[in-house]
């Protein structure tokens, strides 16, 4: 693993001095754009339909308890970055949240630790907020397949944060997939209503909100306002 963690480390290092010298944010917009609408019409197909039916079955108790598990499992990513930052209180209130709720909220389905420790959850941390406080530029504007949007700097910090989720360490593959699909439909079923503020090109806007979430996530809440300045695409 070490080697691994080496060989992509020095990959995005490479590819972030690239980046940093690119004067253009979204080098690959008429891909993206084609890889866009695939997406959204998978979930407009598939995701939100699905989304929709969960919410209108699952008691909302149930519910809430469902997202506060894998909101729970995501405390481990969270400490580890927050470590990696340098920041070693965020490090400790969120392993210590993860303890309380795995233990005394069975499993994560009580947020216990706010509600009785007074340990509110933080912003989420990820390797990509790592590499950007390490200094590694952002680079150009990715749209994934199902994945959705991302950056050359954040796609293989997706692939590192995947080592800090338990569930990468369930041996049973089928129960895995299962609890996987399950996170996926809870987190699309926080979004649902979401889209009825998207105006306007459809693409740039969730370029723009993207972008200014990640912004807002690597500055811990200090952002300059550029949302929807067209000068830099």
């Amino acid at each position: 693993m070490k080697s691994l963690f080496s060989g992509l480390l020095g990959c995005v290092l490479a590819v972030g001095c690239w980046a940093e010298e690119s004067a253009e944010r979204d080098s690959f917009e008429a891909v993206n754009r084609v890889m866009f609408a695939a997406n959204d019409a998978l979930d407009r197909a598939i995701a939100k339909p699905v989304a929709r039916a969960y919410v209108m079955v699952v008691p909302d108790p149930l519910e809430r308890g469902i997202a506060n598990v894998f909101d729970n499992l995501n405390e481990l990513t969270n400490a580890a970055n927050s470590g990696l930052q340098g920041k070693l209180d965020g490090m400790s209130l969120s392993t210590g949240r993860f303890l309380i709720n795995t233990t005394l909220g069975i499993g994560g389905l009580f947020d216990v630790a706010e509600t009785v420790f007074d340990l509110p959850s933080q912003e989420r941390e990820d390797f990509g907020q790592t590499l950007a406080v390490w200094g590694v530029a952002e680079g150009p504007y990715l749209m994934l397949p199902l994945l959705g949007p991302s950056s050359v700097r954040d796609v293989p910090g997706r692939i590192i944060d995947s080592f800090t989720n338990p569930l990468q360490y369930y041996s049973e593959v089928r129960p895995r997939n299962v609890l996987r699909a399950a996170g996926l439909v809870s987190a699309r079923a926080e979004l649902l209503g979401v889209g009825d503020m998207v105006s306007g090109d459809r693409y740039v806007f969730v370029r723009d909100v993207y972008r200014q979430r990640q912004s807002f996530l690597v500055n811990d809440g200090v952002i300059e306002d550029d949302f929807g300045d067209d000068d830099d695409y």
